[in-house]
């Protein structure tokens, strides 16, 4: 009678389970795979939500000077690792719920570099799950917009929501790069670890940990900023009632443009996050495990 496992996949046999998905992510049908794709930048948007809500009111502001303008209690890294958790929330959704996520689908670089998936299948993914993942998180931010939910907490979500938008446009290119490259690091290891899984509580903790690791440590994802940017922008250009409203509590506010969210955030990070998940991650995999010619 052959021996039943119920323990975890080991490594190797991750790796085989990574390169099979692979194929089948690429193989996928347009209007499948565009759907999902929509719904995984929906998810990524949700957890975008909780984590801008349950930021909101405890994020010490600061003005241009540096000087604290707003702070209601809690410490930077005690509110930036709870927002990491419930932001943990989006790539649940995806992984369990069953979603197309374009810097999760990095890993099919371990199905291309043993050859089962070709370059140009490759990047027919990657280009429809970009921009399924867009139109599901600008979705996301304009019914989020029209539900005026950043007026809750005495205004605070909305301020929140500014600031996180102010900051993400006022970076370096290389900046965004760099923290694009940890970022998708750590989500492409959070869906590796999903393939040693089990049972669906498995794959939760799996991801937990990875992703709240990236939000508090302010790394930069380029599906979540589809939310996080855009909605920021809605709030700025379409409500000038409320920016008024909030006076000088959101410094530099100015920076937060169309322009900038596009040649300042979402170009680089995402050549960051491709760098981090396909080549940080999928190629180092694919090296120890799957390359021809080595021992399983």
């Amino acid at each position: 009678m052959s021996e039943i496992r119920i323990d975890a996949l080991l490594p190797a046999e991750m790796a085989a389970r990574a390169e099979f998905l692979g194929m089948r992510k690429a193989e996928m049908p347009f209007l499948k795979m565009f759907m999902l794709s929509v719904l995984a930048g929906a998810f990524i948007s949700l957890g975008a939500i909780f984590a801008t809500t349950v930021g909101a009111g405890s994020m010490s502001i600061t003005d241009a000077n540096g000087a604290v303008a707003f702070n209601t209690g809690l410490p930077y890294g005690v509110t930036r690792l709870l927002m990491g958790v419930v932001f943990s929330l989006g790539l649940i959704l995806v992984v369990v719920g069953g979603a197309e996520l374009f810097t999760g689908n990095n890993l099919i670089v371990m199905a291309w570099a043993n050859g089962k998936v070709t370059g140009p299948a490759l990047l027919r993914n990657w280009v429809i799950v970009y921009l399924g993942n867009f139109v599901g998180s600008i979705g996301t931010a304009i019914l989020m917009f029209l539900t005026k939910q950043y007026t809750f907490g005495s205004n605070a979500v909305g301020i929140t929501a500014l600031r996180i938008g102010v900051a993400k446009v006022d970076l370096t290119f290389v900046q965004a790069v760099a923290l694009g490259i940890l970022c998708n690091a750590l989500v492409c290891l959070a869906v590796w670890l999903t393939y040693s899984a089990r049972s669906t509580i498995d794959k939760i903790f799996a991801i937990l940990f990875p992703i709240a690791a990236f939000v508090a440590s302010g790394f930069e994802h380029s599906i979540a900023n589809m939310y996080f940017i855009p909605y920021a922008l809605f709030i700025k250009n379409l409500d000038p009632h409320f920016v008024s409203a909030i006076g000088d509590k959101v410094p530099q506010l100015e920076l937060l443009t169309w322009p900038a969210f596009l040649f300042q955030n979402l170009i680089p990070v995402t050549i960051g996050n491709i760098i981090g998940g396909a080549v940080l991650v999928a190629a180092a995999y694919w090296a120890i495990f799957l390359r021809p010619g080595d021992s399983k």
